[in-house]
């Protein structure tokens, strides 16, 4: 079983050093950056506006507690979005070369 790790970051900076960290570490094997996104959300009781970037990151399901640990250390937020999204299914290629990738 694999999954895909969904992540805010406050740019695209920040999400190029978490995704090198996480694939040296080789409890990832794709990082997806996607540069710009607008979030509005509470925050400590005020509405806040804000420009951020996505992270998405590919791994084995066994290792989401792993890297979701790591980005906590990692990250620049008091309390990132860090979100598992299971993949039930996909591209038999993709997903033997994703599990190759992890060794």
């Amino acid at each position: 079983m694999y999954s895909m790790i969904y992540v805010t970051v406050s740019g695209v900076e920040e999400a190029k050093k978490i995704a090198k960290i996480l694939l040296n570490e080789k409890i990832v094997a794709c990082a997806n950056i996607i540069p710009v996104m607008e979030s509005i959300y509470w925050w400590e009781g005020d509405l806040e506006e804000d420009v951020e970037s996505i992270l998405l990151l590919k791994t084995s399901s066994e290792l989401v507690d792993k890297v979701i640990d790591r980005v906590k250390d990692i990250h620049s937020y008091q309390t990132p979005c860090v979100l598992e999204i299971q993949i039930k299914k996909g591209s038999q290629d993709y997903l033997d070369w994703l599990e190759n990738a992890l060794k």
